[in-house]
């Protein structure tokens, strides 16, 4: 999520059609970058690190124009991609249950992924899938994903306990969005007996009913929450890393084959994501080249203004890959507990970052 993930307009829907057929196709009419040599007659890359695959190939990611593909768009334009002789596609789905199986076929290669009840079950019932990087989580005091109240609630809302008695409308069940309203209910010391929780699916709706006063808070979402602050409809109550300091909110999902039999592509292929991440990270958290970086995603994602990239908390994303591990057991644990896990997982298995750690000692770890 991870995106800006569940808005019509923003994450994990996966909504048009899946190019079949389409992973893994060489294009002989683009030739190979071209080698190098240096004054120590040493063969030089365009990537400056790997050698550019000999054909070809393809890859094709699933995704949606979420923020949280950043990494994906910003190696596209910047040409990280092409200095290994990747060409990569971008399909997409009508619902986030056709990716998974298409995932594991290997018709996609990689995709983004929200956690979900169902995104486990999912895995249990044999659709296999390699959860391999983070996608999404919320930087600290800068969460983009976060709860706002109404402006009608600013007198009697001042600390997490004050949400007793009040509506909390959350987007969905059995998700990472009710994972994190319970870490919040938990971290206030009430139960979800003690609010009322409204089922409200779509973060747009969430701006009027807070505003009429029909809800006292929702769990929102960039860039609804400082579009709702600009014109009044609610404020930022606290940050979710105050109970959720380590939530993973979205994951970089690859295919078995992928990532554990094109593993030549796979390298070079996380190598350049990671080399976008990085430039996304430098141009929101260091300011460096912060225009090139924001004309790509207002390009490549539903947010088109400027100005407001300039406003919004973005998606957290690590520089070098790295998910917190702990939380997503936590989080299949949640799910387990409330009854919505159908199976047995073994997230050992799912769960494998191999690939891009291999990346890291290629290009090496980020200067935070």
């Amino acid at each position: 999520m991870t995106k800006w993930f569940k808005s019509k307009w923003l994450l994990p829907l996966f909504a048009l059609v899946l190019v079949l057929g389409a992973c893994s196709t060489k294009d002989s009419s683009k030739s190979q970058p071209e080698e190098g040599v240096n004054d120590q007659g040493e063969t030089t890359y365009p990537s400056g690190d790997l050698s550019p695959l000999e054909k070809r190939e393809k890859v094709v990611i699933a995704e949606d124009g979420a923020a949280s593909g950043a990494g994906f768009y910003i190696a596209t334009e910047k040409g990280y991609f092409e200095d290994y002789n990747i060409e990569v596609e971008f399909a997409q789905f009508s619902n986030s249950d056709d990716m998974l199986p298409a995932l594991a076929a290997g018709e996609v290669d990689i995709a983004g992924g929200v956690s979900t009840a169902s995104f486990f079950n999912a895995i249990s019932q044999g659709i296999d899938v390699k959860i391999i990087a983070d996608k999404g989580h919320n930087v600290p005091g800068q969460s983009y994903f976060t709860f706002v109240i109404g402006n009608h609630m600013v007198d009697e809302i001042k600390d997490y306990p004050d949400f007793k008695g009040k509506k909390i409308a959350v987007s969905s069940h059995n998700s990472i969005d009710e994972y994190i309203f319970e870490e919040m209910i938990e971290h206030a010391g009430l139960t979800k007996d003690d609010v009322e929780f409204v089922l409200m699916s779509d973060f747009g709706s969430m701006l009027g009913a807070i505003d009429s006063g029909t809800i006292d808070a929702a769990l929102s979402i960039e860039p609804m929450i400082t579009q709702g602050v600009e014109n009044g409809f609610h404020v930022r109550f606290g940050d979710a890393t105050d109970y959720a300091p380590e939530s993973q909110i979205a994951l970089v999902l690859g295919s078995p084959d992928f990532m554990n039999v094109e593993q030549d592509v796979s390298l070079r292929f996380m190598a350049a994501y990671l080399k976008g991440v990085r430039d996304y990270n430098d141009a929101f958290i260091k300011d460096i080249n912060k225009k090139e970086i924001i004309d790509i995603m207002t390009k490549h994602t539903a947010l088109k203004d400027a100005e407001l990239w300039e406003k919004v908390y973005v998606t957290g994303l690590d520089p070098d890959g790295k998910m917190f591990i702990d939380d997503i057991y936590k989080q299949y644990d949640a799910y387990e507990a409330n009854g919505a896990i159908r199976g047995e997982i073994d997230l050992n298995k799912a769960i494998d970052p191999s690939m891009t750690e291999k990346a890291i000692e290629i290009i090496g770890e980020y200067e935070r």
